[in-house]
């Protein structure tokens, strides 16, 4: 990849590696980084903080701001999802942390071991069904060699065991494909698709308390609106950010790289007047999603200024 040099000013909030379900190493993430001039980075690892060690000593060699952070799925009650039955149930929220304890004995880090342990059961389940889906030249011990670490097994490591191994179902990958994978089998309206944790929004923000650790609600219109329309944006989304607020959560992350500018422009307008920090990054994969750039997202325009760094320090 050729290097491009953004301005000194530009952070990056939403990373990942092959600790969990990117491609890069620690190492090389790092190195992208400061090739295209980012000031700042979070590597936002899903339910893990075992990449930060590598991260920190990467990106201590080239001069570039690491913030602790992590990814995790939890459940928000308050807006629940309808099934087509009309039944009711929890919403699964993908949510970043930033500025977490470290220390393995820590309560933050035990929740964090109790949703990885879920995890790996999930996973077994997973493999379980597509095997009586068809997918009969599957195996964990195939899908577990595409990660860094058992642990950090997840469906971007399911899509290419299934493409490489049953292209006969799923056709040849190209970015449409691998797209439509998720859809028709192991997104949440998937075929294949096994529920997440039980872990609530509030349970974890509580066992975080005083820690230090800020909250900020990753990509949340994929989180809580079926479709994003500016319309709808500002008809359900401010009633949903105060709630978050009252809850514990200081931020949203409203400069998302998979958003055009007018949405990204919308979302933070929508994210200051409920008093939250309008927070940002790229959700950059590597080699899983060819189609998001570390530091400019999915739409090549996102910038997500150092200021916003700084807010979030204050908030701890």
């Amino acid at each position: 990849m050729t290097p491009r040099h953004y301005a000194v000013n530009v952070i990056d909030l939403h990373t990942h590696s092959n600790f969990s379900d990117g491609s890069d190493t620690p190492a090389q993430l790092a190195a992208r980084a400061h090739d295209l001039g980012l000031r700042a980075i979070s590597l936002t690892d899903h339910d893990t903080t075992a990449s930060h060690d590598q991260m920190a000593e990467a990106c201590a060699r080239l001069d570039l701001e690491l913030i602790a952070g992590v990814e995790i799925s939890l459940l928000d009650s308050t807006f629940a999802r309808h099934g087509v039955d009309g039944q009711s149930f929890a919403r699964g929220v993908h949510v970043l942390a930033y500025f977490l304890p470290l220390q393995a004995e820590h309560p933050v880090q035990q929740l964090l071991a109790r949703l990885r342990r879920d995890r790996t059961e999930r996973n077994a389940r997973l493999t379980q069904r597509l095997i009586e889906l068809g997918f009969d030249r599957l195996t964990l011990e195939n899908v577990s060699a595409r990660a860094a670490n058992a642990e950090g097994v997840g469906r971007p490591h399911f899509a290419a065991a299934m493409f490489d191994l049953h292209p006969e179902i799923v056709g040849e990958r190209t970015a449409a494909s691998w797209s439509q994978l998720f859809v028709d089998w192991l997104g949440s309206t998937g075929r294949a698709y096994v529920a997440k944790t039980t872990l609530s929004l509030e349970d974890f923000i509580a066992t975080a308390k005083g820690s230090g650790t800020v909250f900020s609600i990753a990509h949340p219109l994929l989180n809580y609106l079926p479709e994003y329309s500016a319309t709808s944006i500002e008809a359900v989304m401010p009633a949903i950010l105060a709630s978050l607020r009252e809850r514990g959560v200081a931020g949203v992350e409203a400069y998302y790289g998979g958003t055009s500018a007018a949405t990204r422009a919308l979302m933070l307008k929508l994210t200051r007047n409920a008093g939250l920090i309008p927070t940002g990054g790229s959700d950059y994969h590597g080699l899983f999603k060819e189609d998001v750039s570390l530091g400019v997202g999915h739409s090549g325009d996102l910038r997500v200024p150092d200021e916003i760094l700084d807010e979030l320090k204050a908030a701890r």
